[in-house]
């Protein structure tokens, strides 16, 4: 593919892989060292799931701020230098054992996280030519896909192998080695600094206000890209759920000795279909509305949710876990082509840094949810699977009644308008 031609993009792909490695396998190492450990108390396991999205909701209106009017090379090279020294940090408090103080960097990790993607998303939009945005989706999409395969099992394996302090070490590691890919990266001045030369003495609170607000009028103003957003925002329920939701049906309801292997099967089982899903959706971009590729999978994906909760079969189970997965490849693929074509690069990270935020705030309400509730008052996890369905049938609805006049719209208008022209209004509607 011509896209790895370009070495700027080959080396921010594999910065995200190490990025995303570090932080995968540790996740889930913890995951497992707080299930043995605290057996009685599975609030605690869903806690260190919280301490990973609720730090959105406390940086979200400067993540993107910062990744519009800073360097975005140096902003997300030293987002992994931080989260390097602060795995050096978690790497000793696991020895005093004392869980609050490792929730409290698990929850300033996850915070410096925030700024990486919007920032390396951001370079990615600024480095590709525009017919090449659907194939760095699908590659990502690909990417995701691997440590939907991979992840849970190699976090298992890290754990009962070389244990939690192992883990964390690889942590460390997969951060290093990602700070200097992309400090070898040679990315021009236009795609690191869209909006010019920026000192900290320029920026305000007023200021920072300013550009939050800005970021909103222009999603609001453009409202398809609302609609996405507002998509993000409810997905956002939906992995809060699947975030915590395999490891507890493993343990609680299929297999409790075993509940580790159980679930790196449910994570080969989506992560396959996802890259089938993903390559389903390349073969089917040119040939298919953008805006069909996430109504009808999200349909189904409903349907197949409430199958997760109703069966009590383990080989039904991954069967459409598997299905599942071939259903959200496309959808994010879709998303991923979709919102650079929609998207001023003079913008991206302010819009970029709102998905993550819709997606965290509602991520932390079903964690937070979760650990109230189960299994206290919902002592059923079918019920849980039950409510995601639910939410997930009425995304479905919400874009198929939207998505296509919206499509439309925005088509007639770009071609009417002209591409140059496009852009400056874009501008204009933002400001």
């Amino acid at each position: 593919m011509d896209i790895f031609r370009n070495p700027n993009f080959v080396k921010l792909f594999f910065a995200a892989l190490a990025s995303q490695m570090g932080t995968t396998i540790g996740n889930m190492a913890f995951a497992f060292y707080l299930l043995e450990h605290f057996s009685n108390q599975p609030y605690y396991a869903t806690l260190a799931e919280l301490m990973y999205s609720l730090p959105t909701i406390f940086v979200f209106f400067i993540v993107g701020v910062v990744a519009d009017k800073f360097d975005r090379k140096k902003v997300a090279e030293n987002c992994d230098w931080v989260r390097a020294g602060l795995t050096v940090l978690l790497f000793g408090s696991l020895f005093i054992h004392s869980v609050p103080l490792i929730f409290f960097i698990l929850f300033l990790r996850s915070a410096v996280t925030k700024f990486f993607f919007p920032a390396e998303n951001s370079l990615v939009q600024g480095i590709l030519k525009k017919e090449q945005y659907a194939q760095a989706a699908g590659l990502n999409q690909i990417l995701f896909s691997l440590f939907m395969v991979f992840g849970v099992g190699l976090g298992a394996l890290a754990y009962k192998t070389v244990g939690i302090h192992g883990a964390v070490v690889v942590d460390f590691i997969s951060f290093v080695a990602s700070g200097l890919l992309i400090r070898a990266c040679k990315i021009p001045k236009h795609a690191r600094l869209p909006n010019g030369n920026v000192s900290w003495k320029e920026i305000s609170i007023s200021g920072a206000a300013k550009d939050f607000k800005e970021g909103i009028l222009y999603i609001y103003r453009n409202k398809l890209l609302a609609s996405l957003i507002f998509g993000f925002f409810v997905f956002g329920f939906v992995s809060g759920g699947f975030a915590i939701l395999p490891m507890f049906t493993m343990k609680y309801k299929y297999s409790p000795d075993n509940y580790e292997l159980y679930a790196s099967f449910f994570a080969i089982a989506l992560g396959v279909g996802l890259i089938a899903g993903s390559a389903i959706a390349a073969y089917l971009s040119g040939k298919v509305k953008t805006y069909k590729l996430m109504v009808f999978p999200i349909f189904i994906a409903s349907t197949l949710v409430f199958v997760l909760g109703f069966t009590d079969t383990l080989s039904i189970y991954l069967a459409a876990v598997f299905l599942l997965g071939i259903c959200i490849g496309p959808v994010n693929v879709a998303i991923g082509g979709w919102m650079p074509k929609i998207v001023h690069p003079r913008l991206m990270g302010r819009v970029s840094g709102w998905i993550d935020p819709m997606m965290m705030f509602a991520q932390s309400l079903t964690l937070g949810a979760i650990a109230l509730l189960f299994p206290k008052i919902v002592v059923s996890i079918d019920y849980l699977y039950y409510g995601m369905g639910m939410i997930i049938l009425a995304v479905s609805i919400f874009y198929a009644m939207t998505l296509p006049k919206l499509s439309r719209t925005a088509a007639a208008q770009e071609s009417s308008s002209g591409p140059l022209r496009k852009k400056k209004s874009e501008i204009n509607s933002a400001l």
